[in-house]
């Protein structure tokens, strides 16, 4: 398989991962993916991107089964209001698609938060970095590689 951008990064730091592949022919949502890697969906976690009026942009992790509370998101980033990125708007900002959108290797390095549900877990799933593609890894091993943080986020 090409290494993606993300599996790049982790390589270079020499984080361990492992590469999950998933048939996409059933969907890439989310639960799509843990129903098709056989995973718990508490482990699977998805890459959101947000905006604020000042054109800021945040990302948050968050379980595939949860939703961002997004006024939980705009307090830990300390702004007023964010929405979420338009999804024609991901590509360009991030340099990955929609379902292939992983918290690690974007073109800049957003502010970054992880919901806490995340925290002490041996592993979780994030995408890594194209459709079809998971990396499983250690929660912790993303903030050697990210501007992120533990936070309480979700609905």
């Amino acid at each position: 398989m090409k290494k993606t951008n993300a599996m790049r990064i982790l390589d270079s730091k020499k984080i361990a991962y492992d590469e999950i592949e998933y048939d996409t022919s059933k969907g890439i949502s989310g639960v799509d993916v843990a129903i098709s890697t056989g995973e718990n969906p508490a482990n699977v976690y998805k890459t959101l991107v947000t905006y604020s009026k000042d054109k800021e942009y945040f990302v948050f992790v968050v379980p595939v089964g949860c939703e961002l509370d997004l006024k939980k998101a705009a307090n830990v980033a300390k702004t007023k209001k964010i929405d979420m990125l338009p999804q024609k708007e991901l590509l360009n900002l991030t340099g990955y698609v929609h379902g292939g959108c992983s918290p690690i290797g974007m073109k800049k390095l957003f502010k970054t938060f992880i919901d806490i549900s995340a925290k002490g877990k041996e592993y979780i799933f994030v995408s890594g970095g194209k459709v079809g593609l998971q990396v499983k890894i250690n929660p912790d091993d993303i903030l050697k590689v990210t501007n992120v943080k533990y936070e309480d986020i979700v609905k």
